[in-house]
């Protein structure tokens, strides 16, 4: 299949508009309109997984983290970044990676730790704001499903889970033809008299430009009446980290060998114990120390995420327990993600979780 319906796949999951500023998700290297026959899926795309994406035969190497985070001015093979991007380019084999955006939808990388502590009634952590916009426009109530139904199938309407969302009233519109004008209803010179239903609905805003297209193909009149407004609104299903709740409670020291079972980890660094049964848990894959204070406030027993630095423990303060269980092992099942996610769109696709252990960091 062409490599633009994997990405295509992808990014309908996790879009690149959500990634964070800093990152640089996406289509690293290659051309989406190259035949894949297999991908090889990682959580980094080093010079050992392209080696092992080649002796498997796989022209798609699919990564969370992305190989690339700034920008190459050389490619002499200095550094393992540039050899990878050049071996693979050699060997014509595309790197792909999904990583903050991936992180960010409520049914992403930290769905899949929750699923992996058996938590429930779980939510986003640190839902975004200001990111959907409301268009508002006017139709003839008989033209009306057909706007409604083309601004849905272009990403309108999204609340939570549920889809196809609009809000409509029926009223009067007024206009007059002037020359030059190729009225749908109406005189050229005379004022008209409409009936007409005002639509309202949301949209994601990195869609505008798709949502008006489908306004503007959809809507019968040759100039279109609309507005679009900036909305300040939490988007519970989009953000930084999650909270949830143990279906039992479970001691402290019950549930620090609990997550380093289920984690994999080979160590876990953490915060003075509080002596209180652990029930709500708060997690974030990755770098989580940002989100501490988001973790409090929800009322969280304990954190659990990677990368706090020293002095970081101390702002636990015996209110919550921080538990570091690292950065790889935080993240290990993005692979069974990406996954899950390419087998229920593509079941005859070949794909390859990497057997090579990226994580920089040895425990003695």
């Amino acid at each position: 299949m062409k490599l633009r319906e994997i990405t295509d796949c992808i990014e309908a999951f996790a879009p690149l508009a959500y990634q964070e500023s800093y990152d640089n998700a996406g289509l690293i290297c290659g051309n989406k309109n190259m035949d894949i026959t297999s991908a090889l899926i990682c959580i980094d795309s080093t010079e050992e997984v392209i080696d092992e994406a080649i002796e498997l035969g796989c022209n798609l190497v699919i990564a969370h983290h992305p190989i690339v985070f700034k920008g190459l001015k050389k490619f002499n093979g200095a550094n393992y970044v540039e050899r990878v991007i050049i071996k693979a380019i050699q060997h014509n084999v595309a790197i792909y990676a999904a990583h903050t955006n991936l992180d960010n939808v409520h049914n992403g990388v930290n769905a899949k730790i929750a699923q992996k502590l058996g938590l429930v009634n779980c939510r986003v952590l640190s839902p975004q704001k200001n990111i959907l916009k409301k268009l508002i426009t006017f139709c003839p109530s008989d033209k009306a499903e057909n706007v409604r139904k083309a601004l849905f199938e272009a990403g309108a309407g999204g609340i939570g889970k549920y889809d196809e969302c609009s809000f409509n009233s029926e009223g009067f519109g007024t206009f007059r033809a002037g020359k030059g004008t190729n009225p749908f209803v109406g005189e050229i010179g005379k004022q008209h008299k409409e009936l007409e239903q005002r639509i309202e609905t949301v949209f994601p805003t990195y869609l505008e430009s798709k949502v008006l297209k489908a306004l503007f193909s959809s809507h019968p009149y040759e100039e279109v009446a609309y507005d679009i407004y900036n909305l300040n609104n939490e988007v519970n299903t989009l953000g930084a980290g999650m909270i949830g709740e143990l279906e039992n409670d479970l001691k402290e020291e019950a549930f620090l060998a609990f997550v380093k079972e289920k984690m994999h980890a080979f160590g876990i660094r953490y915060t003075a114990l509080r002596n209180k049964p652990i029930k709500k848990v708060a997690i974030c894959g990755g770098s989580g120390s940002f989100l501490l204070e988001e973790a409090i406030k929800a009322g969280a027993d304990i954190f659990v995420s990677a990368d706090f630095k020293y002095h970081q423990f101390f702002d636990a303060e015996n209110r919550i327990v921080i538990a570091d269980i690292g950065h790889y092992e935080s993240e290990q099942y993005t692979m069974e993600l990406f996954s899950d996610l390419l087998k229920e769109n593509f079941n005859t696709f070949a794909l390859h979780l990497s057997k090579i252990n990226t994580n920089p960091i040895n425990y003695l």
